[in-house]
């Protein structure tokens, strides 16, 4: 399997640090969380059922009603190659590893992309997977970009696939005022903004001609009882989501702020749930922070060191002492062009 950030433990036992003594900036998870109350007793003794009320909120809250529950939006990737017949699947040069490796694990034909290359080489695919914005670059695409490549795609039975595992923060950006549509199919997550990795669960928005087959491979009760029921009262909570769309937002810049103090700013891109920098040294900065008890998301054959948010004051405080005792040499002024061109937003 492909690796992944969060495995404190593994780091744990590598660098020497107890478990206890980490700050886990790997995932890009919001660490600051919705905090799931009690749950019902019945949502643990009876088997999960579609009409308890989780696809309306979530229809409430994405905006659009065409969609299925997934366990995690990862549950959908390792099934979609397999809807299809072996054809032509586009994927962005760097992105989420899972996608390019569960097409290809179906035997389907590869062909990575430069975002300047879609448009050219777009008549050659029958399926493009991109994601919005993107991880771990923070590419964002616009909607009238995205909307032009799946009419050219869906004209000759081709599927855009946009993951939108982190666009909550901002989700006028997102594509779903234009769901159901034939060939358009979006995922969401809501591990990343709701903070609720753990339960792992996720949706699948497309017409009902996809999500029928998607749902018979995924079989009966893709989520748990109780991971319904938090679902559904975190898509409720209208109050939490927009304070901490505006945490988020105030919490990304402060750390773009403090990164850029010791970085070249051309250097760093990200979302509102994390900031990625690419240079040189990324292997040695990855080892530089973990030494400290900091584990960061190393991405070694891109070049790029990925941070998430820091939680409490005193993450921030061992952050900033951490990067204050970076050699010079680490601390990147020149521009990879070649990844830099990767990110650009269109």
């Amino acid at each position: 399997m492909l690796a992944h950030g969060g495995r404190l433990k593994r780091a744990a036992k590598q660098f020497g640090i107890e478990e206890s003594q980490w700050i886990d900036l790997s995932t890009g998870i919001n660490p600051q969380g919705w905090q799931v109350p009690s749950l019902p007793t019945a949502c643990w003794q009876r088997l999960p059922e579609q009409e308890d009320g989780l696809e309306t909120a979530a229809a409430t809250y994405y905006g659009c009603d065409s969609l299925l529950p997934v366990a995690g939006s990862q549950a959908a990737i390792q099934s979609l190659p397999y809807l299809r017949p072996h054809c032509r699947v586009g994927f962005p040069l760097i992105g989420y590893e899972e996608h390019r490796y569960n097409w290809q694990q179906a035997g389907h034909q590869l062909t990575p992309l430069a975002t300047d290359q879609i448009s050219q080489l777009i008549d050659r695919l029958d399926v493009l997977v991109l994601i919005n914005p993107n991880n771990p670059t923070g590419e964002r695409f616009s909607t009238q970009q995205l909307l032009k490549w799946h009419a050219t795609l869906a004209r000759r039975g081709g599927w855009l696939i946009v993951d939108e595992a982190f666009i909550d923060p901002q989700p006028e950006n997102s594509l779903l005022d234009h769901c159901p549509q034939p060939g358009l199919i979006v995922l969401r997550s809501v591990g990343k903004f709701f903070g609720l990795a753990g339960i792992r669960a996720g949706f699948v928005f497309a017409d009902q001609s996809l999500l029928k087959p998607l749902a018979e491979k995924l079989g009966p009760w893709p989520l748990s009882g109780p991971t319904r029921e938090a679902c559904r009262q975190a898509f409720l909570d209208e109050s939490w989501q927009q304070k901490t769309r505006q945490h988020l937002s105030q919490q990304s810049q402060r750390l773009q702020r403090l990164l850029g103090q010791y970085f070249d700013a051309r250097n760093l891109r990200g979302t509102e749930l994390f900031q990625t920098l690419s240079s040189p040294h990324a292997t040695v900065l990855f080892q530089h922070f973990a030494t400290r008890g900091i584990l960061l998301r190393l991405f070694e054959t891109e070049q790029l060191v990925r941070f998430g948010l820091p939680n409490h004051p005193g993450d921030w405080q061992r952050l900033d002492l951490a990067l204050a005792e970076l050699p010079a040499t680490l601390q990147s002024t020149t521009t990879d062009t070649s990844v830099n061109g990767a990110i650009t937003t269109l």
